[in-house]
């Protein structure tokens, strides 16, 4: 299992060893294998042959582990170079702890523990599949082949695996590794199925070896979710951008809409229209501007979070399109806002302007009524000719209520006077029915001049 371990480290150093102890006696490979494992370049070693140059470089190996913060307890560069089986093997079992095992690091537990860790959580889903240690628990192969399945659901039909079939179990499982995951063969199948309980650190190897191959493209899904999400980022910006543009260009194309219709000051005849171009205006106030209001807020809020976005990604600000910056709808705003107060001024001044006018024609009509009634049947009695057959006392009485009638006439001057003043001012005020107004007056100073000169006629014929 070592062996194996330390040549699918050495493959990519162009070498490979055959004999654990015997290959690495000279210490070059072992140094070869450090530099491997840790990416680091070690002392440069001694290329003679004689014993002193080998204990030498064994000890530069030995000085690395060291440096690792690794205590080496017993192994010595004699041992390893006199070729010692056992030491050799507690030598390269103590570079897997370090370089495979320690760095493993599970929530809050590491090395040994992470990795048992590890093993139970993508191990979890799967009957029959209970890893509590690195030995028994993975005796009948089902442990090996939950792993490679968790993450590589299409190399093996999991569901077609038997528990009573171990064998066929770790083999399928190692078959698989090898081929497909580039982890070499570091177990035999009979001797795990052969033995009460399978070599602990064996097993452990060949696991950190899954743990790095998974672990690694584990790390190429983070690099690759992070792309996605730093393009998601970017797709987001876009959108808000394209957002910004589309909300600053319909609310600009409202507002541009909208000001001619404030603007325009055409005034209407009746109070009835005037009231319902104000009742206009308090819907536009009450239901068409509130949302647009809203719009312009969340075009705002859109544009800040937009540029705070693009800092925190170190991407220049947001330029919008031509006319369509923040300032441009602020005021194009203030302009929508003055159109409106102008318009609301204009609309009251006119409603007060009709009320007047109202006001003034009805005046205008109730003088203009009581004067025909009391006028009514005077025109027919002063062209009687009553006198004609009077005695002198009767032509007195007659004469007398005359001069009654007259103080009358003299007395309703002033109300004739008022009716051409009011009709005068409703003129001036631009009164929409000034002609029929203007006809009624005509008529009523008309009739005016006619009882004046009736009222003359008979005074005369009277004395």
């Amino acid at each position: 299992t070592f062996t194996a371990w330390c040549n699918s480290h050495l493959r990519k150093a162009g070498t490979q060893i055959e004999n654990i102890e015997e290959d690495f006696r000279d210490g070059l490979k072992l140094m070869l294998l450090l530099e491997v494992i840790s990416g680091e370049r070690l002392a440069k070693p001694e290329r003679g042959k004689m014993r002193v140059h080998k204990i030498s470089n064994v000890n530069k190996a030995l000085d690395f582990i060291a440096s690792k913060g690794v205590k080496l307890v017993s192994i010595g560069a004699e041992e390893i170079v006199d070729g010692n089986v056992k030491m050799t093997l507690g030598m390269i079992w103590t570079i897997i702890l370090r370089f495979a095992i320690q760095d493993i690091s599970v929530e809050e537990t590491s090395a040994k523990e992470g990795l048992l860790l590890w093993c139970q959580r993508k191990t979890a889903p799967y009957k029959n599949v209970n890893i509590q240690n690195f030995h028994i628990s993975w005796k009948d192969g089902l442990g090996f082949c939950a792993l490679i399945h968790r993450h590589r659901p299409e190399l093996i039909d999991y569901g077609k695996l038997r528990k009573d079939d171990p064998l066929t179990n770790l083999n399928t499982a190692f078959d698989v590794a090898e081929k497909y995951l580039d982890i070499p063969k570091m177990l035999d199948a009979e001797d795990i199925v052969g033995t009460a309980r399978p070599d602990e650190k064996a097993i452990m190897t060949y696991v950190s070896s899954f743990y790095h191959a998974f672990s690694g493209a584990q790390k190429a899904e983070t690099a690759a979710n992070r792309i996605c999400k730093v393009l998601a980022v970017n797709q987001e910006n876009e959108q808000l951008m394209e957002d910004y543009e589309k909300l600053a260009s319909d609310l600009l194309e409202w507002i541009r809409r909208t000001i001619p219709w404030l603007e325009n000051r055409a005034p209407e005849n009746t109070m009835q229209a005037m009231q319902q171009k104000l009742e206009d205006f308090r819907d536009y106030r009450r239901l068409h501007k509130p949302p647009k209001v809203q719009e312009k807020c969340q075009l705002e809020i859109n544009f800040n979070t937009l540029q705070t976005k693009l800092r925190l990604s170190n991407r220049p600000a947001f330029m919008p399109s031509e006319g369509k910056m923040v300032s441009d709808i602020n005021n194009a705003w203030g302009g929508l806002e003055q159109a409106e107060k102008g318009y609301e001024e204009w609309l009251l001044n006119e409603i007060r302007r009709l009320e007047r006018l109202d006001h003034l024609a009805e005046k205008f009509r109730q003088k203009a009524s009581i004067h025909e009634s009391w006028t009514d049947g005077k025109e027919a009695m002063l062209q009687q000719k009553d006198y004609e057959t009077a005695t002198l006392s009767e032509i007195k009485a007659l004469l007398k209520k005359h001069e009654a009638f007259e103080s009358d006439l003299a007395a309703h001057q002033d109300r004739v006077e008022q009716i051409a003043a009011i009709a005068q001012e409703l003129n001036e005020l631009d009164y929409y029915d000034s002609p029929s107004v203007n006809a009624r007056c005509q008529k009523i100073c008309d009739q005016w001049d006619n009882l004046g000169a009736l009222t003359q006629k008979r005074r005369e014929a009277l004395e």
